[in-house]
């Protein structure tokens, strides 16, 4: 269901059409444009004002989770995510 806002509720999740997420070889996910982070109980977290992207950790080593501190290099963190095509059979 379209919202007025330009979000989609499906199956009772919002979707943000504007939202790119990339996933940084050996890094953070980095999301980028308008978005809302919630932690398990549905309350927003704070995110920096007047930033482009959003780093999110993927190491597990941040001292600042659920947001990147870099602590994956120092912790030689190593992960590259390659798109394969989802309408294939495994």
């Amino acid at each position: 269901m379209r919202q007025l806002d330009g979000t989609t509720l499906i199956q009772g999740v919002i979707t943000m059409p504007d939202v790119t997420i990339r996933v940084r070889d050996n890094g953070p996910l980095l999301v980028e444009g308008p978005f809302t982070l919630l932690d398990v109980e549905g309350k927003q977290l704070t995110l920096p004002a007047n930033k482009p992207a959003i780093a999110l950790c993927r190491c597990g080593h941040s001292q600042n989770k659920p947001f990147c501190d870099g602590a994956h290099k120092a912790n030689n963190f190593e992960s590259c995510v390659r798109a394969v095509g989802l309408d294939q059979p495994k």
